[in-house]
């Protein structure tokens, strides 16, 4: 299995790498005395808190293992200057009816579109990679395809 770059900015890396501390020492320390005092409170088979608490540690681990896993393959992104539009890029958009709107292409774990951030993997971040001022560049999203014109890249 290939594995696949994951972008960040510093800022994303530093959130990821604290996330995974505190899943790693706080949480997992709250998981296991869950786990050891439902499995202390009488049989179990049939143990409703006790099935919810390896359920919980089963998640935890996962997180774990996928933040880990996330960090190891991290590629770290900068506000980059260029004509052309990629991860980094601030772009400024606006749509035949003349909205316009304002992202920064990021990695997927930073995504946030009601911050201004969209992902290199959605549609419209996949849709302006490697396009230049002027472009106009025609979306399909899972609310109909879209027409943007690429005012500015910063």
């Amino acid at each position: 299995m290939e594995t696949q770059d994951t972008f960040l900015t510093n800022d994303g890396l530093q959130r990821a790498m604290h996330q995974l501390e505190f899943l790693r020492t706080v949480k997992r320390a709250e998981v296991a005395q869950y786990l050891h005092d439902a499995k202390e409170s009488g049989d179990v088979i049939d143990n409703a808190a006790y099935e919810e608490a390896k359920s919980q540690h089963t998640n935890l681990e996962g997180r774990i293992a996928e933040l880990e896993k996330m960090v190891a393959r991290a590629v770290l992104i900068d506000d980059v200057q260029s004509d052309v539009v990629t991860i980094g890029s601030k772009v400024n958009l606006e749509t035949e009816t003349g909205r316009k709107y304002s992202y920064k292409l990021v990695g997927a774990f930073e995504a946030d579109p009601s911050a201004g951030r969209i992902s290199n993997e959605s549609p419209v971040g996949k849709a302006l990679l490697g396009h230049k001022a002027g472009d106009m560049v025609i979306v399909a999203t899972p609310g109909g395809v879209k027409e943007y014109t690429i005012i500015a890249i910063a």
